[in-house]
């Protein structure tokens, strides 16, 4: 993949290079929260890019990495999708880059690989993810009750969003 150009970002293909500045981002405690990992977060994330099921971009912005956002693929006809996750360097939250980034990789998913239908599964506290989302085009499905086991050991609920291509906001 090249890279994709949004209004205000960059998504790229994460090399290892970005390792470090992407390990810093998801150590901050808010973006912890919400993606959280093992121990050791430069090997989650060397995982992901290992993963040959996942396709990882980093977000930039200004010419420096702010996050990534991944996405995946059900490629059996009968049910065939894509799947988005995000995190965003917290220092640049509410600017509308995490928008972008979704938005971007949303047209790229519909466009290119034509993909009919989309999902991601935010925190189902994550109010600001939602907004997010929902700006996209995305809309709430239900709530997938305790469906992830969060930094406290328990178990949160998430929502499951979708979006269909011509629902898309471009």
């Amino acid at each position: 993949m090249t890279e994709l150009r949004g209004a205000s970002v960059v998504l790229r293909p994460t090399v290892r290079e970005d390792i470090p500045a992407l390990a810093g981002i998801r150590a901050t405690p808010e973006v912890h929260a919400r993606w959280r990992g093992g121990d050791d977060l430069a090997a989650d994330i060397a995982a992901d890019l290992d993963d040959p099921d996942t396709r990882c971009l980093t977000i930039d912005h200004r010419q420096r990495p702010i996050g990534m956002i991944q996405w995946y693929a059900e490629e059996e006809p009968d049910y065939r999708h894509a799947g988005i996750d995000i995190f965003l360097d917290t220092a640049v939250h509410g600017r509308g880059l995490g928008t972008d980034a979704v938005r971007t990789l949303a047209c790229h998913l519909v466009d290119v690989h034509g993909y009919h239908r989309l999902v991601i599964d935010p925190a189902a506290d994550n109010t600001a993810a939602i907004r997010c989302y929902t700006k996209v085009g995305f809309r709430p499905v239900g709530i997938m009750r305790q469906y992830e086991r969060g930094t406290d050991g328990t178990w949160h609920d998430g929502l499951l969003m979708d979006l269909l291509a011509d629902e898309l906001v471009r």
